[in-house]
């Protein structure tokens, strides 16, 4: 949807955004805010340069994906519910508050020091 919003209002397309907690910012991300960037997710790519988000989302598979992922479940403020790790070809359990799921290479949440009870924003 912001990507959307962006695009309409301004023209701008591929809008990339900063993961931010606490005034610091954590990585660039990728917004997948469409049914066709939701369903292309990660697929067919080696790794992720920042994050990705997927926006609506309740739960995510790792089918097809090449690479482990740290997946972070989200209510509608960006408040984190839960943080896990999935391997490839692994389906998630939905999160029936998650609303909003950051996706990032395995270990990256470790580094950002995100875990459940964070509050994360997305900047422009």
């Amino acid at each position: 949807m912001i990507a959307r919003i962006l695009a309409m209002r301004y023209g701008i397309v591929g809008v990339m955004a900063w993961l931010v907690a606490q005034d610091r910012v954590l990585a660039t991300v990728e917004i997948a805010d469409t049914w066709a960037t939701r369903a292309r997710g990660v697929l067919g790519r080696d790794s992720i340069d920042g994050a990705l988000v997927l926006q609506p989302a309740r739960s995510v598979h790792t089918i097809g994906v090449r690479f482990d992922l740290d997946v972070a479940y989200c209510d509608a403020d960006l408040n984190v519910l839960e943080v896990v790790t999935m391997k490839p070809n692994r389906v998630g359990v939905p999160r029936r508050r998650a609303r909003v799921i950051i996706e990032a290479n395995a270990r990256s949440f470790e580094r950002w020091n995100i875990s459940a009870g964070d509050r994360l924003e997305l900047r422009l």
